[in-house]
């Protein structure tokens, strides 16, 4: 019997709140006060850098940042700098990866099978290229993961372009690979995408690679399970 992932959608919400919702999922996991959990979001014009990114990955300075109305925020997460915002589908898992697989590797190569099988259900093909941890499609790279882990609990995640303004990625070096593009899920279909729909797809797929029965949770009631 599989175990139980809480899919949570929390809508359009700040990077920093974001990421201080996972502290406290994470710390709340590792006690095994809640179940894993599998939080959505959309961010507004953020980037973001990575333990192992570089600072002059951003190719603009602080009054372009602010003329795009982006903000730029370093993070505890692997990987380089990326940029997050309107029209993508971030996907937070707090995982216990005691309870699945203890191998951060394998994780990572989890995470890219539950991107590569629900863009498969929209009709995009799109593999994994070997030395980059993501999803690509011959137009250019379409998802890009980072994580954390802390005591085997997972955080952080992957960024799916769906409807996304690629404008946003000429201002950096996505990922830190140099001459190579990005692309999105409504340039390859050249057709509209709903996000909703990329969410219950991307749910689906998580529950399957991992084994996990998806339960849909309300924002609410992870109230009564975060620290204070």
């Amino acid at each position: 019997m599989s175990e139980s992932c809480w899919s949570v959608d929390l809508g359009r919400r700040d990077f920093l709140e974001t990421w201080e919702l996972q502290r406290r999922l994470v710390e709340v996991r590792q006690r095994d006060g809640i179940p894993d959990v599998l939080l959505f979001v959309e961010h507004p014009p953020t980037y973001t850098l990575g333990r192992s990114g570089k600072r002059e990955h951003l190719l603009i300075g602080e009054e372009a940042l602010a003329a795009l109305g982006a903000d730029f925020i370093e993070t505890d997460r692997g990987g380089d700098i990326t940029f997050h915002g309107p029209g993508q589908v971030v996907g937070y898992p707090i995982l216990d990866l005691r309870r699945w697989t203890a191998d951060v590797h394998a994780y990572l190569r989890a995470l890219e099978e539950v991107l590569i099988l629900a863009l498969g259900r929209f009709g995009i093909v799109a593999d994994r290229e070997a030395g980059s941890t993501g999803v690509w499609h011959p137009g250019g790279k379409i998802a890009a993961i980072g994580v954390r882990v802390s005591k085997w609990v997972t955080s952080h995640g992957f960024a799916l372009n769906v409807t996304t303004d690629l404008d946003y990625f000429r201002r950096i070096v996505p990922c830190g690979i140099v001459g190579r593009g990005v692309c999105s899920m409504a340039r390859v279909l050249e057709a509209p995408v709903s996000p909703a729909c990329v969410r219950e797809e991307l749910s689906h797929s998580f529950g399957s690679v991992f084994a996990r029965t998806m339960k849909p949770v309300a924002e609410a009631d992870l109230a009564s399970v975060t620290l204070p």
